[in-house]
């Protein structure tokens, strides 16, 4: 039973009857109550008073307190006050009933406890991570798969029947050129983790392709003062390359070098790796041998630091699929036809801003009428598709078994996203463009607001982030390593690492970039996963110093004005939860376990529980053990298990 729904309904029905007595007209109006900015004045608030005295013209204190004189509050109700402050109508709880309700229902719900069930359960897809077989998983990609994991586990626990998806972008540029290293190289074994190793052989490929490449066109313009601009162009080019190439030399001179001495014996490396893509996309044997060799063989290395890091999938899509499958070729076909197709030469583009206004779509998707939506490319003058087809026809497929379909996809894939959905209305794909949702997030950036780039090796890979993270939590913990014992201190050791990080990408705004910063992510001070998981720890240590933990309390002895706050904040787990869930903002959800981590640790320091009398010790330890048990739900949630002991 959710005791604040069951407040706040009475709060509605006692204003309702009032408002019959002095406002009639009103009392179908009813604006949604909030909670006030400070519970002094009450736990509920209504602006009506204000909504009528605008009306009226006059004061909203008249207002307000006109209600209050009307309101009865009948016996045995949660309501236990009205009053009127600065023309609001406040509302008071009855903390002697609600605290047993409360804290009561916590004990028994337990492992449950907060996590209220839809009425309306939807089958629902949501895609995330999905990062090119490569390279190593990026901090980019961690906020990508802990942002998509933590919205599965709240759409699971609010009784969605959810399918994770993974999409292998194996049909890409970047695989192209890989493969292509990786041949030049004659398909060495990997030296240490495979996707690191391959991050590295992609870098230095790409690297120097772009360096022989650039070269190559600087000869053929030659000093021609007609192509002077176009040579400075190049020249900073050809720079910028060179730059990063001493910084992939400082690390991997020995693969770098290899690569490089293997490319200049090479004709044409951009007609071989172009010729790579385009065989892989007509299911070539030995190119699809290569090129899914090396594209398995990276993903292992994703696949273990996803595993590690507690995310799993239900589905592993190949893009390359889609394609030898025909459902790119059947939607390809569809799209070419439609009156909004226009060849360009050899090519194909869309008119997606045709689209829109054919179907006066500017309103749904929140468009002025002068934005103008660029066409999007279905086929490249060499007869290649460009992802955003292949995206479309994908998005036909994950709408087939669900009602809604989230895409956890950077902020700066926007365009491609409207660009699909409208698409997918000029298909009569309705529904599948209806219950798509871009759930867009921010990037992270290096120091300096560099952008994390695996094209130009400037990145933080997740895997050297956790094993720093390990260090760090290992070292603050060494004194207790003989206490905890080496299987239990182990055991902590990873969970606030892991936790750490999953919520410093999770507590911020998911629409706002991110610097990435050690201290950021190493903080074990407030507002973070140790934090949060020490509160939970404090609370154990009392409930284990008391010993039994009685089978009942008199709640109504709690009466610290800590102990109201904190079980005013128990009682709001399930909206919190329902509101995360049903809203997607795993962030309401960080935000409030912390604050209740907050609170506990002053109510630890400021009131004692262990020596008080026996009736109000009893209390108190329900009220400690309802803290833990909302600690720990809300970190579960979010994919953090927490230690017992810290």
């Amino acid at each position: 039973m959710n005791v604040l729904q069951q407040f706040n309904d009475e709060c509605e029905t006692t204003l309702r009857a009032g408002l019959e007595k002095t406002f009639p007209e009103w009392a179908g109006k009813i604006p949604r109550l909030t909670t006030p900015p400070s519970l002094e004045f009450g736990e509920l608030t209504s602006s009506i008073a204000h909504e009528i005295a605008r009306q009226k013209r006059v004061p909203p204190q008249q207002v307000a307190q006109e209600i209050c004189n009307s309101l009865t509050i009948r016996k045995s109700s949660l309501l236990a006050s009205v009053a009127s402050v600065s023309g609001y109508v406040n509302f008071k709880i009855d903390y002697k009933i609600a605290a047993q309700q409360i804290l009561g229902n916590a004990l028994h719900e337990d492992a449950v406890f907060g996590l209220e069930k839809s009425d309306h359960p939807e089958r629902v897809t949501v895609e995330h991570t999905s990062a090119n077989p490569s390279g190593p998983l990026t901090m980019g990609h961690a906020r990508n798969a802990i942002l998509g994991d933590v919205l599965a586990r709240l759409l699971r626990a609010r009784g969605h029947s959810v399918n994770r998806r993974f999409y292998i972008d194996d049909m890409g540029r970047q695989v192209s050129i890989l493969a292509y290293g990786y041949s030049l190289l004659k398909e060495p074994d990997a030296q240490g983790k495979v996707d690191h190793w391959f991050g590295r052989l992609y870098a230095c490929t790409n690297c120097a392709v772009q360096i022989e490449a650039t070269k190559m066109k600087l000869k053929q313009i030659g000093n021609d003062p007609n192509h002077s601009e176009e040579r400075a162009k190049l020249q900073r080019n050809l720079d910028e390359w060179v730059g990063i190439a001493a910084e992939l030399e400082a690390t991997d001179q020995e693969l770098l070098a290899r690569v490089v001495k293997a490319l200049r014996a090479e004709p044409d490396p951009e007609k071989a790796i172009q010729n790579i893509g385009r065989k892989y996309e007509q299911n070539e044997k030995e190119t699809v041998a290569l090129v899914r060799k090396v594209a398995e063989l990276c993903l292992s290395g994703i696949k273990a630091t996803l595993a590690e890091m507690d995310i799993t999938f239900d589905t592993w899509d190949w893009e390359s699929e889609l394609l030898w499958n025909g459902y790119v070729e059947k939607t390809l076909a569809k799209l070419v036809k439609l009156p909004f197709a226009k060849k360009e030469g050899a090519s194909v583009a869309l008119d997606v801003n045709a689209i829109l206004d054919a179907y006066s779509l500017r309103k749904e998707f929140n468009l002025s009428e002068s934005y103008e939506v660029p066409s999007l490319t279905l086929i490249r003058s060499d007869g290649t598709t460009l992802y955003p087809t292949r995206d479309i026809a994908y998005s036909i497929v994950k709408s087939k078994d669900s009602e809604k379909v989230i895409n956890v996809i950077a902020t700066e894939q926007t365009l491609p996203q409207l660009q699909i959905r409208l698409a997918l209305y000029a298909l009569a794909e309705h529904r599948a463009a209806h219950n798509q949702i871009h759930y867009a997030y921010g990037l992270v950036e290096l120091p300096g607001g560099i952008k994390t780039s695996k094209r130009r090796a400037h990145y933080v890979a997740l895997d050297d982030v956790i094993e720093q993270t390990k260090a760090r939590v290992q070292q603050t913990m060494a004194q207790r390593k003989e206490e905890l014992g080496a299987a239990e201190s182990n055991r902590t050791i990873q969970n606030i690492a892991l936790g750490a990080i999953r919520f410093t990408l999770l507590n911020i705004n998911s629409a706002k970039n991110m610097t990435f910063t050690w201290d950021r992510v190493l903080s074990l001070e407030s507002n973070s996963a140790p934090f949060i998981n020490y509160a939970y720890t404090r609370a154990g240590s009392i409930l284990r110093k008391l010993g039994e933990f009685p089978k009942s309390a008199d709640c109504s002895l709690l009466t610290h004005p800590l102990e109201l706050l904190l079980i005013f904040k128990i009682g709001q787990m399930t909206n919190v939860f329902c509101e995360a869930a049903d809203q997607l903002k795993p962030e309401e959800l960080s935000g409030y376990a912390n604050s209740i981590a907050e609170k506990f640790h002053e109510y630890y320091e400021k009131v004692d529980v262990i020596h008080a009398d026996a009736d109000v010790k009893n209390a108190r330890a329900w009220l400690v053990r309802a803290i833990q048990i909302v600690l720990r739900n809300s970190m579960e949630l979010l994919g953090i298990s927490v230690s017992e002991r810290m």
